[in-house]
């Protein structure tokens, strides 16, 4: 053992405020991330529901009978799949219709999948819109769907989903893909749309350029014109919201770094000048200003290193129990999702705690130039 560690294990922090300041400052950065991870994990989610990562639509694309449908086999579907990041491709008929109770009426956007529905007839609602209209599994309701000619179908509740995005201006129902194509008066080689999900969501604009030169070199003469959509175009004003919210991690970041850090130094430096004594008497013994710096360094670093642990620790805890549990609630008409999310981004978490770290171990090299003006000499003489 090197004569520095081995000092360094003999002295203490007097007090445990700067381990308190750094546990906060650690369980704060880590709530910031994951929180952040988590809007973005649930919104990316919900806003799939309802359009997919990439969208391919006919050029002529309304929610109405005039939309022009799309073969449901074009020539370019091999191409699409093919591709290793496509993880699905899914064809979908979308139509804005008018659901009717005897004591509301709600417009809603009706969505149809493959498996939409176990059998016809029959739809998915997300829960927002079953508590507005008071409706719950096997009741049955009236939509009307507008056009040139408005058509009414009744429809029976089969089953309550969770939605993500539960505003009501973004409620989704789901249909059987087959019911939407009697709708909308096409055959079962006709749809509206086509939505696809990717493994990676986060590379939805990069995709939609290479999906985009897949239908320009694919699609032939038989095909309906299409173009190439990405959710974050579709969707700009979410995306933007969610690159605020990484701003101000950032933010959050190097304030509690800079708390944190003077924290540290306010201790370090009253160890200091409690220990210029012994400070003096390591010098007249042979050892360096550089080692002594090491001895004081190595102190200060696992106070950080406690400090980092608990914080992370009591961070990690409060993610697992709000993931699970929901407790804290937030309003989705202001932040698009009902709760507070919370997920555990490990390579994003790492990484902020050891830019954390490295940081506030780089602030306290500040104090330690105060051992270089100690001089040994004076301090023997005021023992």
């Amino acid at each position: 053992m090197s004569a520095p560690t081995f000092i360094a294990g003999k002295l203490r922090f007097k007090g445990r405020m700067p381990l308190v300041c750094i546990a906060l400052s650690f369980f704060i950065i880590v709530l910031a991330v994951s929180i952040s991870a988590g809007f973005r994990r649930e919104i990316r989610a919900g806003v799939s529901t309802i359009s997919g990562d990439v969208q391919i639509l006919p050029q002529q694309y309304s929610l109405s009978d005039e939309e022009r449908p799309i073969p449901v086999h074009p020539a370019y579907e091999e191409a699409v799949r093919s591709l290793d990041e496509v993880k699905a491709f899914i064809p979908v008929i979308s139509r804005v219709g008018i659901i009717k109770t005897p004591d509301a009426i709600q417009g809603v956007l009706f969505k149809g999948v493959p498996g939409g529905a176990d059998s016809t007839g029959c739809a998915r609602i997300p829960r927002k819109l079953s508590q507005l209209l008071k409706i719950g599994e096997g009741d049955r309701f009236t939509v009307y769907f507008l056009g040139e000619k408005t058509k009414a179908r009744r429809l029976k509740v089969e089953q309550v989903y969770e939605g993500i995005l539960d505003t009501e201006d973004k409620l989704v129902v789901f249909l059987p893909l087959e019911d939407m194509q009697r709708i909308a008066g096409w055959t079962a080689n006709q749809v509206g749309a086509f939505e696809i999900l990717l493994k990676h969501p986060d590379r939805a604009s990069e995709m939609k350029e290479e999906i985009g030169t897949l239908l320009f070199l694919h699609t032939t003469e038989e095909d309906t014109p299409v173009y190439c959509q990405s959710v974050t175009e579709r969707y700009p004003q979410i995306f933007d919201w969610l690159n605020l919210i990484d701003s101000n991690v950032v933010f959050i970041l190097i304030l509690m770094i800079i708390v944190a850090g003077f924290n540290m130094i306010s201790g370090l430096l009253i160890l200091l000048f409690e220990s210029i004594s012994t400070i003096g008497a390591l010098k007249a013994f042979g050892m360096t200003d550089r080692q002594l710096r090491r001895v004081y360094l190595r102190l200060s670093a696992g106070i950080v290193c406690k400090g980092l642990l608990w914080g992370n620790a009591l961070a990690l805890l409060f993610c697992l129990i709000q993931d699970r549990f929901h407790l804290l609630k937030l309003d989705p008409a202001s932040y698009f999702v009902s709760y507070i999310p919370a997920q555990v981004d490990w390579p994003l978490l790492l990484g902020f705690d050891a830019v954390a770290f490295a940081a506030i171990i780089l602030i306290l090299q500040i104090p330690l130039l105060f051992i270089s003006r100690i001089d040994p000499a004076s301090t023997m003489r005021m023992e």
